[in-house]
């Protein structure tokens, strides 16, 4: 059974950073894709970033483009999500995802519990 545990959420200012943790456990992956998404109030659930665990390439929403950074690290099992120059827009409930078919952007079956990011203006 596939678990993930998301971490590293909390509140920060217009243009401070923060970086979220996903801990995965319960199988190999190195065939999955691993996922960020985000989910503001009153909106549908988005996209934010994801990384093929076996090579580590990378997609990005064009709205994090060259402010989040997506890694993995294959010792602890864990991906995680730095977000730097966040803005109020960022403000959401971030979720990480999983799944060995998963295009880059959807498909995902497995799901973690979600983390709050809040940003102050």
């Amino acid at each position: 059974q596939v678990q993930l545990v998301e971490s590293g959420g909390g509140l920060v200012q217009t243009g401070g950073s923060l970086r979220l943790s996903c801990a995965a456990s319960g199988r190999t992956f190195s065939p999955y894709v691993m996922g960020w998404f985000r989910q503001a109030p009153g909106k549908e659930r988005e996209f934010v970033a994801a990384i093929q665990w076996s090579n580590g390439s990378t997609h990005y929403a064009d709205s994090v483009k060259g402010r989040f950074y997506i890694s993995r690290d294959n010792a602890k099992n864990a991906v995680y999500l730095q977000m730097n120059s966040l803005k109020p827009e960022d403000t959401a409930v971030y979720y990480c995802a999983a799944d060995p078919v998963a295009t880059m952007t959807a498909g995902y079956d497995y799901w973690g519990q979600g983390t709050q990011v809040t940003v102050s203006s």
